[in-house]
Formats: structure tokens, C-alpha cells, sequence
């Protein structure tokens, strides 16, 4: 089974000058196959923010009848591994060092959205907040931040 690339949606425009589109495909491919056990979809990245999409699974949902926190965590680690990567290139070693979840409210029975923004970037760490909700819902259902560390660079 050959892998999927990542779904566009609409036109948004998905490149920064440090990681083109076709660049991000290879590299998770390569480096994050993992993604696909989620679904993951990367809806738009830029340098240092990125929106993406888990889309709803059964398979994600746990006793009492909301999706699993572990997913909502791979949700915005792998969000925030997109942003990092949209500001500073493909470093496949850039790792995360810490991340902090809290769970506001249960989720909608419906695709969840994590959207993140950088709040620092500097050589050797990137810190940052992942907001996710659930698709076409405003209020929270978990509030992230996290740190990544960057491996030196040439």
C-alpha cells in the first residue's frame, strides 16, 4: 500500500521559503509515517504556525464516548513538529522536549482542529500553544504548550 500525500484543502496557500509543500510530503513520508495511523491533515502551515486536522475515528474513542487523550496529544505535538518545521526547514531530529495538556470540555463527535503559533524560536529551542476544537466549534476542548528542542545546525 503506497502512501498517500497530505490532502490539500481549497486553495489555501501550504509553503513557507523554509519548507515547500512537495519538501513537507517527502519529509513526513520519510521521517513521521506515523501520521497516517491518525489521519492526520495538514490544512495550511506557515513559518511558525500550522492548522491540522484528526479527522473523527471510532477508533479514537474511549470510555465514556469522547476521543482518547493520547490522540489529542499526537494531535498537537505532530501540529507543533509542523510549525517548527515551516520556520526552520525539515529537521528530522528536532525533537519534542516538553508539551503541557490541558482538557477543557469534551469534544464534539466530529473532526478535531489543532491550530498552533510559535510564541518563541530561538537556536536550540522553539516553545509554543496549540489551541484544538473540535471542526466548527469556537470554544476549546484542549489547551497545549510546548517546547521542541532544535539540533545545532551547519
Amino acid at each position: 500500500m503506497g502512501r498517500r500525500p497530505i490532502r490539500r484543502v481549497g486553495s489555501l496557500t501550504v509553503s513557507t521559503k523554509h519548507l515547500p509543500r512537495d519538501v513537507l510530503e517527502k519529509v513526513l513520508a520519510h521521517d513521521a509515517p506515523f501520521a497516517e495511523l491518525y489521519g492526520f491533515v495538514v490544512e495550511e502551515y506557515g513559518e511558525g504556525t500550522a492548522t491540522v486536522r484528526l479527522p473523527y475515528n471510532q477508533k479514537l474513542i474511549r470510555p465514556g464516548g469522547t476521543i482518547n487523550g493520547p490522540a489529542m496529544f499526537a494531535l498537537a505535538d505532530f501540529a507543533m513538529y509542523i510549525a517548527v518545521m515551516g520556520a526552520i526547514g525539515p529537521v528530522a531530529l528536532a525533537v519534542t522536549t516538553n508539551m503541557n495538556i490541558d482538557f477543557l470540555r469534551k469534544p464534539a463527535d466530529t473532526d478535531l482542529i489543532g491550530e498552533v503559533t510559535l510564541l518563541k524560536l530561538g537556536k536550540r529551542l522553539a516553545v509554543g500553544r496549540v489551541d484544538i476544537h473540535a471542526d466548527g466549534e469556537k470554544e476549546l476542548c484542549a489547551h497545549v504548550t510546548g517546547t521542541y528542542s532544535i539540533p545545532p545546525r551547519d
